[in-house]
């Protein structure tokens, strides 16, 4: 694809008089409240209507949408995850055609798995696949002994006595990690047995990192035979993944690979974190045009589920409103058209390629800081500004008259403080961060962030915001 650039004048041309207009008459409309209109109207999804793909080594039917587990509801005003809503939540998606759970020992603070295996142990063990991982980051689970007790866990907490989909987590850094957590372990050897024995029916890799330690490892291929990869595919990361982050790999060259070898490709991060619903109120609009009737989400999701070689494309459903948007994605799916398809990788891609935000998928790998540092909600709230609009810039206030620079300054320099402030604890913001570099070095960030840097750098700006006058 030419990578043909578009400034947002042009693209505002593009949508005409109509679209100008409506994007004016929508400027000032909180994000919430716009996708709050989303839901309002939303109608059932149909039953008996979900689209699977064959998996072509076992046969095995997966339906399109992956439920993902990783952000689960809580107890309102509590730290305690919502039980109840969970298993109400699972039964509503098994009962629309969800098959496939996709959780793993690190989320939701160790407790995913555990709310997973209560929540599906109430269904018939053949009705539904588990996906987990050996998420082995930690030195304490690298021994063998280590592993096994990972692995163990993960049937105990889940309360089965096999695993559909097992990962080996989050590999991308580099081979001397590769060969540390996996290989020189007798890991490799141990999962191998495993499947063997069919305790294990697929084994595979989830990948986060550079294009040579992605390529070696899939020439291991015919040693380990790989049964899935999971990779990150969306309309941004699809040409854009090393530009968003430096070192990443463009999901067209992931997706291309695995195809040659017939390895089916499980889709995380199809909306980026949530990034891909949460637009700029000009790009929504032209998607909103297009599809009246369909969310800004639902384009993201069409996107990932449409290549051939995908098995199911994951998707952390935290509130039934969101299950059920995506149920109506893909009950069934109507793949994108050929000119859906390159509007999303040429118009709106380059668009949102120059808000130039930080590539948090609010993972919570980071989390929780030994400070209290709410790095998820800190990066999301500056993203969110940042795609708005609403980013206020002390160094052009600082270069003459305000009604020269940025006759909004005052207002966005007002809105960034507040919100930060209602958002986010005192306490526990970027001013907070000490640099201890734990959440790089003994966590995993996938998208490689330097946090902080990126706590720095905020800090900065928050307090050059808050010297300056009004």
């Amino acid at each position: 694809m030419k990578k043909n650039k578009i400034d947002r004048r042009s693209f505002l041309k593009m949508l005409g008089v109509g679209g100008a207009a409506a994007v004016a008459a929508c400027a000032g409309k909180k994000r919430t409240e716009a996708a709050a209109d989303e839901y309002k109207n939303q109608v059932e999804p149909p039953t008996g209507q979900m689209t699977y793909r064959q998996n072509p080594n076992t046969g095995d039917k997966v339906s399109l949408l992956g439920y993902g587990m990783m952000r689960l509801p809580m107890v309102e005003g509590t730290e305690e995850f919502d039980q109840e809503m969970i298993n109400r939540q699972i039964d509503y998606a098994i009962e629309h055609g969800v098959n496939y759970f996709d959780t793993s020992p690190v989320y939701c603070r160790g407790m995913s798995e555990r709310c997973t295996g209560i929540a599906l142990k109430r269904h018939p063990r053949d009705s539904y696949f588990v996906a987990t991982k050996l998420s082995n980051f930690d030195p304490r689970f690298q021994s063998l002994d280590g592993v096994k007790k990972m692995y163990y866990d993960s049937m105990s907490e889940m309360q089965v006595d096999y695993i559909d989909y097992y990962l080996l987590h989050a590999i991308g850094g580099s081979m001397e990690e590769f060969n540390r957590r996996y290989v020189d372990n007798g890991a490799m050897d141990f999962l191998m047995a495993e499947r063997q024995a069919g305790r294990i029916r697929q084994l595979g890799f989830s990948f986060h990192g550079r294009q040579e330690v992605f390529d070696e490892v899939l020439t291991l291929h015919d040693k380990y035979h790989w049964d899935f990869v999971q990779i990150e595919l969306n309309w941004l990361d699809w040409n854009y993944a090393n530009e968003i982050n430096d070192g990443n790999v463009d999901a067209s060259y992931l997706y291309a690979e695995l195809l040659k070898l017939g390895i089916p490709a499980v889709i995380m991060e199809p909306l980026l974190g949530g990034r891909l619903a949460k637009l700029p109120q000009y790009v929504a609009i032209e998607l909103k045009r297009r599809l009246p009737e369909q969310s800004v989400a639902s384009w993201a999701f069409r996107y990932a589920g449409t290549p051939e070689g995908v098995l199911t494309v994951l998707s952390g459903m935290t509130f039934m409103e969101h299950l059920k948007d995506n149920l109506l994605t893909y009950c069934p799916l109507k793949p994108l058209t050929e000119e859906e398809q390159q509007f999303l990788d040429t118009t709106i891609a380059h668009q949102m390629m120059e808000e130039e935000t930080i590539p948090c998928n609010a993972c919570q790998y980071c989390m929780p800081c030994p400070y209290g540092i709410d790095i998820p909600t800190i990066f999301t709230h500056y993203n969110t500004l940042k795609i708005e609009g609403f980013l206020p810039n002390p160094t052009l206030a600082e270069q003459g008259p305000q009604s020269q620079a940025d006759p909004d300054y005052r207002e966005k320099r007002r809105r960034y403080l507040i919100s930060l402030d209602r958002q986010v604890p005192r306490e526990r913001q970027p001013d907070h961060c000490i640099q201890c570099g734990r959440c790089i070095h003994e966590k995993h960030c996938p998208q490689q962030i330097n946090i902080p840097v990126e706590m720095q750098r905020l800090s900065t700006l928050i307090e050059q915001l808050k010297r300056q006058p009004e």
